[in-house]
């Protein structure tokens, strides 16, 4: 059996310690962002992380640190884009108030969603609209004027999305049903 001196052990901990530290400092870091709306969704570098706000509380989401791109999107107010720099183990906040933009016209048609997560990503025409939760009440649509319609929704976990044609018409609502 090898036996160790003292100093051997201690240096084969410290050694330990010192990398345990390391590793931990290339960990993630974290995104707070603080929107109004607060329905915008919050894209980091292209992709949907889910909405900024959820109850009425600014959202964090863990990134990998460095420069990103910041995009907040709501289809009532025009995008906002930004660049922010995220540290290992520390929180970057972003806090921003989005432009109205004019409403749509009627006659409307609605469209409402049926299935997966809630904070699914709901795109018309290749727009992002919001998430699923927003369109899947009793109560709750998204209107749209009378047209033909692409509709894409994205899971937030990743996976397939789900593409449908759908054709809008004044006074109707039409369900897009998915997993």
């Amino acid at each position: 059996m090898l036996r160790l001196e003292r100093w051997t052990i201690l240096a084969l901990s410290v050694l330990f310690l010192a990398t345990f530290l390391s590793a931990q400092g290339k960990g993630a870091g974290y995104l707070k962002v603080k929107a109004q709306p607060g329905r915008a969704g919050v894209f980091v570098d292209g992709k949907y992380l889910g909405p900024a706000a959820n109850c009425g509380f600014a959202r964090k989401y863990a990134v990998s640190p460095g420069e990103h791109e910041l995009i907040l999107r709501d289809p009532r107010y025009e995008d906002f884009t930004t660049k922010v720099s995220v540290e290992s183990g520390k929180t970057a906040t972003v806090s921003q108030a989005l432009k109205a933009i004019p409403l749509i016209k009627p006659p409307y048609g609605a469209l409402k969603t049926k299935g997966g997560s809630k904070y699914d990503a709901v795109y018309v025409n290749g727009k992002y609209m919001g998430h699923v939760d927003e369109f899947d009440g009793p109560r709750e649509r998204l209107l749209l004027n009378p047209g033909e319609y692409e509709v894409k929704i994205v899971p937030v976990s990743g996976g397939a999305a789900h593409e449908e044609k759908i054709k809008i018409e004044a006074n109707r609502t039409v369900v897009v049903r998915f997993k």
